[in-house]
């Protein structure tokens, strides 16, 4: 990595954390969860505990980026901690789940907020395709370029979540009695697990400035200190959102809303404040791209210039482009192929393995090199607290609601397939174990 492409300080990365967690998650995945638990504070635990394993799992990943400084998140993680096969399936996983399918899926939402400003005869995947290639071109441009836009675009957004949180709180009426409510399916340990995937998928993005920390100013303090930062804020920030969301009317009225911030703004405040809300949420949704856009391709760089991906899609010049544009042109294809449901359902369990796997490969190298050549905050109890929470939450979702599962395994067993065709032939030099910095 040449010294002129270290350009991103905290702030930008920061900024790069915040806009790659507040995406279209938190603004539908509530209405889903209130038709599955029936209940708000059900939901709100839920996101309570989905904000504590993002914030352990920024914790872990702070201290593995100290340690292995480069591009690649968890593609790099896993091959430099346990074996190359296990980094490249997660670095195929991060193509397909982590990226591809929630940047189309963030393309939708934005498409299905748009609508009412929209011409009846221009379908959503049309709107949501443009967007892609507008926000594809924009980092094709280089990364300082990118940066200064987004963190513009990111400053912005906080105010305006923050207007949103104060209207809110300052708007939410007296919540009716118990017997007043609509009869709605009582929780169950597979629906909170479900419910609980799909709030993990929504804050997936506190781990984002790992996967750009080869362009970071003195990475191994700077990448800790965002990804601590940026989770914290967005935490602080979804839970004051989601309380407003299922308390802004009767749960009959807000079940199974995939819009349902547009619903509670539009209880709380009528056509103006919906409206509103409706433009605050496609910066956000806009900039979540934005920031999935900029930081996808260089795990699929990385990939290439390993030798396990095909060296066209290697950095080259300001930015990777031939690794954007694949990323674009992907994106595109399950936006038209792909519904909002299917895809917040399928993706949250096996990213989750991926980062449960990183932080194994954290723990190995702690135990092989030490606490003063790897400190981790917390050790042992924060990486153990987090796998705990992650494969626990896999297990009971793989054993509650298992035929929904084929599709993320397809991932898997097709990035097994691959890296038969391509990953052995990598050359010896991609060694797994951790470089020495």
């Amino acid at each position: 990595m040449t010294k002129d492409r270290r350009c991103l300080g905290v702030p930008s990365l920061s900024a790069l954390v915040i806009a790659n967690m507040i995406g279209a998650g938190v603004f539908s995945t509530s209405g889903f969860a209130l038709a599955d638990l029936g209940a708000p504070a059900s939901v709100m635990l839920a996101w309570v505990v989905g904000g504590v394993m993002a914030i352990l799992g920024a914790l872990s990943y702070g201290a593995l980026s100290a340690r292995l400084s480069d591009s690649g998140g968890e593609y790099l993680f896993l091959s430099r901690t346990l074996h190359p096969f296990l980094g490249f399936l997660a670095g195929w996983i991060s193509l397909w789940a982590g990226f591809t399918g929630a940047i189309a899926f963030a393309a939708e939402t934005t498409a299905i907020y748009l609508a009412p400003w929209m011409p009846d005869s221009m379908a959503p995947d049309v709107v949501g395709t443009a967007v892609l290639i507008v926000i594809g071109l924009l980092h094709t441009a280089g990364v300082a370029p990118a940066k200064s836009v987004q963190n513009l675009a990111v400053a912005a957004k906080l105010l305006l979540l923050g207007a949103l949180v104060w209207i809110g709180w300052t708007s939410l009426p007296v919540l009716p009695e118990p017997n007043q409510l609509a009869e709605l399916p009582s929780s169950t340990l597979g629906a909170f697990a479900t419910t609980l995937m799909w709030v993990s998928l929504s804050y997936s993005g506190w781990n984002a400035a790992v996967y750009i920390a080869g362009e970071a100013r003195d990475p191994t303090r700077s990448v800790p200190r965002a990804l601590l930062i940026g989770t914290l804020i967005v935490t602080a920030l979804y839970l004051a959102l989601n309380w407003i969301f299922v308390h802004a009317a009767p749960i009959e009225e807000l079940a199974g809303r995939q819009d349902i911030a547009a619903a509670a703004a539009a209880s709380l405040g009528g056509p103006d404040l919906e409206r509103l809300v409706r433009v605050i949420l496609v910066v956000a949704l806009a900039t979540s791209i934005s920031s999935m856009v900029m930081i996808g391709p260089r795990v699929v760089a990385k990939m290439a210039d390993d030798r396990v991906f095909p060296r066209v899609f290697a950095f080259t010049g300001k930015s990777p482009t031939s690794a954007i544009w694949l990323q674009v042109v992907l994106s595109i294809g399950v936006l038209w192929a792909s519904d909002l449901r299917e895809q917040l359902t399928n993706l949250g369990w096996i990213l989750s393995l991926s980062t449960a796997l990183a932080v194994i490969g954290l723990i190995r190298i702690r135990l092989r090199e030490g606490k003063e050549r790897v400190p981790i905050s917390g050790y042992p109890w924060v990486p153990a607290l987090f796998l705990l929470l992650v494969l626990g939450m896999t297990g009971v979702m793989i054993v509650e609601r298992g035929g929904q599962l084929i599709p993320a395994s397809i991932v898997l067993v097709s990035g097994a397939f691959v890296y038969i065709l391509i990953g052995l032939r990598a050359p010896k030099s991609s060694a797994h174990e951790p470089d020495d910095e």
